[in-house]
């Protein structure tokens, strides 16, 4: 639907945003999409709406048709464009709860984040359009900040900060990065099999082709699946439990 994506690794084809992908079949589904990776298209099968259009589609825009209408598509496409990362702020206030459950003070914040951010969600296409996002999604991320340094610290003096570093194709393999943060830091091909990573903060954490194979990411901090979609890993890869292992780790070309 609306996301563009450029012929790459991740994607076969060229598609602008807002055009129909090749592959949407007359029923509204991916006519591959038991074939995404082996035809190609590796970055669909990474790809999490956390339940966004969903929300559009048969919620706030429900009986609407975005391929009839240049209108009602421009309407979906801006609404969806909000409403994932909104999505995506809940998940991770959600993971939040959980970790601050014995933090009384700290989970008031949480759940009163939460809240608000299930009421932009429950709003219509207008008022997510006004909705200031960066600043929304600041204040959350202070707080998401907090979560971090309060678990981290909880369980041993807090690792290094290499938040954002680029650390493309680095080596850390076998290497300690418990309780390190690596908020939204650039781990595209990078070498992580051996290593733990129990506590580390990997918010927004790019794991493209990063090698986790024999990594213990058990107890790490706002994983996400997309992540480990993209990640490659194996049977002996620990994850949080709330994840499932992606069926490609199990395959002979994982390695």
């Amino acid at each position: 639907m609306q996301p563009a994506f450029v012929k790459s690794a991740d994607f076969a084809i060229n598609k602008p945003a807002g055009q129909p992908c090749s592959h949407l079949s007359a029923e509204r589904r991916c006519d591959i999409h038991q074939q995404l990776r082996p035809r190609g298209f590796a970055g669909c099968d990474v790809f999490d709406c956390f339940g966004a259009g969903q929300q559009v589609t048969q919620v706030m825009l429900v009986g609407h048709d975005w391929q009839q209408d240049a209108q009602t598509a421009q309407e979906m496409f801006s609404a969806f464009d909000v409403l994932r990362r909104i999505h995506e702020v809940r998940w991770y206030l959600a993971q939040a709860e959980l970790l601050a459950a014995d933090d009384g003070e700290l989970r008031g914040k949480i759940a009163q984040a939460a809240e608000h951010a299930r009421n932009i969600s429950a709003g219509d296409a207008e008022q997510l359009a006004s909705l200031d996002l960066a600043e929304f999604r600041s204040g959350v991320g202070d707080l998401l900040d907090r979560v971090s340094l309060v678990v981290r610290s909880k369980a041993g003096a807090p690792g290094r900060d290499m938040r954002y570093a680029e650390l493309i194709n680095r080596s850390f393999r076998g290497v300690d990065l418990r309780r390190t943060c690596l908020r939204g830091a650039l781990l595209l091909g990078a070498d992580l099999s051996q290593t733990d990573l129990r506590e580390a903060d990997l918010l927004g954490a790019d794991l493209r082709a990063a090698d986790l194979r024999g990594a213990d990411l058990s107890t790490s901090l706002f994983l996400t699946q997309p992540q480990i979609q993209a990640a490659r890993g194996d049977e002996h890869t620990r994850i949080p439990s709330e994840l499932r292992r992606p069926s490609h780790w199990m395959s002979a070309d994982a390695g």
